[in-house]
């Protein structure tokens, strides 16, 4: 499984708050299963919630939703394109620890494809496809989220890039 990595990679790269303390980002998969027919080949798909869990935040949420929101866009647009899914694709819970700090557990459905294809020698070449693109994204490129309050810069990122 890649993506679970994948978005760890981004949210770390795009959140200030979570440079200082990466281990307070928890990734785990809930509910997976593998979806795989009987045709001849041995491709199938990894099916499962992707669990994030940020322990004892004291940053914005946007900081780290609309990064978040941003992966999602290139990683599993089907989200955010399909109205049907996107009514409950998102639920996140929080615990109020004190005035300034939260966990936040937010879950949301990930699949993943694996293309599993017969060489002529014998041996299996394994690959992991780019999702499919349902519309085309930006291209990748430097974002900033500012406190209009305050001014601070509260995350920056170069934005998910669409490719394989």
């Amino acid at each position: 499984m890649k993506k679970p990595d994948s978005l760890r990679s981004h949210i770390l790269a795009a959140v200030k708050e979570l440079q200082r303390d990466p281990e307070r980002m928890l990734i785990f998969t809930d509910k997976g299963n593998v979806r795989c027919t009987g045709a001849s080949g041995l491709s199938f798909e990894y099916v499962y919630d992707l669990n994030f869990i940020l322990t004892e935040y004291a940053g914005d949420l946007d900081a780290v939703m609309i990064p978040l929101l941003d992966w999602v866009r290139v990683n599993q647009s089907e989200l955010l394109m399909n109205l049907d899914k996107n009514k409950e694709a998102f639920k996140f819970e929080t615990v109020i620890l004190n005035n300034d700090t939260v966990d936040l557990s937010l879950t949301f459905p990930v699949t993943e494809r694996v293309i599993v294809k017969r060489q002529p020698d014998g041996t299996l070449n394994v690959s992991f496809p780019a999702e499919p693109k349902y519309e085309t994204p930006l291209d990748s490129q430097p974002m900033q989220l500012i406190d209009n309050a305050t001014g601070e810069v509260l995350a920056s990122w170069t934005s998910a890039s669409p490719g394989p």
